[in-house]
C-alpha cells in the first residue's frame, strides 16, 4: 500500500491521498477576480489527480495584492468564480482549498514578466503597509507602518474571507504566513522593527499572526481544517529560524491550527537559500516532531518515489507540489502507476489510462 495515496484526514476532511497543489500565484486576475485561466489551472490539477487543490494566495483586502493582477478575496462577489471552481475540484473526488494572503509590504508591484519594482500610482500602483517603514528592497516602495486600527481590520479580513470561503466550497483553508508577505514580516526581527506589543519580543512579534489564526478558525466551522504556510527560516543571520519557527507552531496548534505547510525564505532580498532536491524537507519533519503537529512538505519534490519516502520516514503527512505539477498536471497519475497503485482516471480519458487503471465516475453538472 502506497503511502502517497493512502487517506488523510483532518476535522472533517479526508483528502483522498497526500499529494496537495501548492499555492502559485498567476497574476491573471482583473480586480481580483477569478477568470477562465484559474478555472483551466485548478481543474487541470483535480483532473490529475491531486487529493488537495489550493488556489494561490488571495488578497484579503485590495492593498494586500502583490500586483494589480493578483487574486483578491475582499468581497463576497469575488467568491462567485471561486465557487465554480471548488464545486468543479470537488467533483473530481479532490478537496478544495483556497490561500489567504496579505503581500504587507511587498506589495504595489509589477508582476513578474511585466517590469520589476514598484508601480508608480499613476499606472495603478499603490502604498504598501507593513509592521514598520521598511521596504523590501532600493526598488520597492516604502510602506507605511501599521496602526492599531488597521491591524484589527486586516484581523477581520482574513476572518471574513475565511467565512466565505467555506461557503463557496472551499474545504481547507490556509493562512499565508511566509515567504516574506506580511503575517512573515510580523514574525521576523528583520522586518518588524515595531516598539509596540507587537514588535521586539518573541511573544510580541508572534502576536500578530496568531490573532488572524485564531480568527481565522472561529470563522471556520469546526470540521473545516485550517493550515498555515510558514517559512522555517529568513536564511539569514538575526532572523527567523526554525527554533522560532517550532515554539510559533505550538502556540498555531493551541488556537486550532491543523497543518503547518513548511517553506523557507522570501523575507531577506539576497539571502543564501542552499537549494536542491527537497531541501526544506528537514524543516517539516522538525516541526511535525517537536512541535507535534502534522506537517506539509514543499520545495523541489519531483520523484514518485522520492515522495513515497518523505512520507515513509515520517518527516512530514503530505506533500505539496508546485513547479513539477506546471510541467506536468497529471503528475499523480503517473506517480500512481511509478508506485503500483491503482488509481482511476476520468471516464472521458480512459483511452489514453493503463490498461489497469479503473474509471473514475463522471461529473455530471449540477449534482
Amino acid at each position: 500500500m502506497s503511502l502517497l495515496f493512502s487517506e488523510f484526514s483532518l476535522r472533517g476532511v479526508a483528502l483522498p491521498n497526500r499529494i496537495g497543489v501548492a499555492p502559485m500565484c498567476q497574476y491573471s486576475s482583473v480586480d481580483g477576480f477569478a477568470g477562465d485561466w484559474h478555472f483551466a489551472h485548478l481543474t487541470a490539477r483535480a483532473v490529475g489527480g491531486a487529493g488537495m487543490v489550493m488556489t494561490e494566495a488571495a488578497a484579503v483586502t485590495p492593498e494586500g495584492r502583490i500586483s494589480p493582477q493578483d487574486l483578491g478575496v475582499w468581497s463576497e462577489k469575488h467568491f462567485e468564480p471561486l465557487e465554480r471552481i471548488a464545486r468543479f475540484v470537488e467533483s473530481q473526488g479532490a478537496v478544495a482549498g483556497i490561500q489567504l494572503a496579505h503581500a504587507g509590504r511587498k506589495g504595489g508591484v509589477y508582476r513578474p514578466w511585466s517590469g520589476e519594482g514598484a508601480i508608480p500610482e499613476a499606472q495603478g500602483g499603490w502604498t504598501p503597509v507593513g509592521p514598520s517603514a521598511l521596504p523590501f528592497s532600493s526598488t520597492y516602495p516604502t510602506p507605511t507602518a501599521l496602526t492599531a486600527e488597521g491591524l484589527t481590520a486586516i484581523e477581520r479580513a482574513f476572518a471574513d474571507a475565511a467565512s466565505r470561503a467555506y461557503a463557496a466550497g472551499f474545504r481547507v483553508v490556509e493562512l499565508h504566513a511566509a515567504h516574506g508577505y506580511l503575517l512573515h514580516q510580523f514574525l521576523s526581527p528583520l522586518s518588524n522593527k515595531r516598539e509596540d506589543a507587537f514588535g521586539g519580543s518573541f511573544d510580541n512579534r508572534v502576536r500578530f499572526p496568531l490573532a488572524c489564526a485564531a480568527a481565522a478558525r472561529a470563522a471556520l466551522p469546526d470540521r473545516c481544517p485550517l493550515f498555515v504556510r510558514v517559512s522555517a527560516t529568513d536564511w539569514t543571520e538575526g532572523g527567523w529560524d526554525i527554533e522560532q519557527t517550532i515554539e510559533f507552531a505550538r502556540r498555531l496548534k493551541a488556537v486550532g491550527v491543523d497543518l503547518i505547510d513548511c517553506s523557507t525564505g522570501g523575507n531577506v532580498e539576497g539571502a543564501k537559500i542552499p537549494v536542491g532536491p527537497g531541501y526544506q524537507v528537514p524543516f517539516a519533519t522538525r516541526i511535525r516532531r517537536e512541535a507535534g503537529i502534522p506537517t506539509a512538505a514543499v520545495g523541489m519534490i519531483t520523484q514518485a518515489e522520492q515522495a513515497e519516502q518523505i512520507l515513509a520516514n515520517g518527516a512530514a503527512d503530505m506533500v505539496l507540489l508546485a513547479r513539477e505539477l506546471l510541467r506536468d498536471p497529471y503528475w499523480p497519475l503517473h506517480a500512481a502507476q511509478t508506485l503500483g497503485h491503482p488509481m482511476s482516471w476520468p471516464a472521458q480519458y480512459l483511452r489514453g489510462a493503463p490498461r489497469s487503471a479503473p474509471e473514475r465516475a463522471p461529473w455530471v453538472d449540477g449534482e
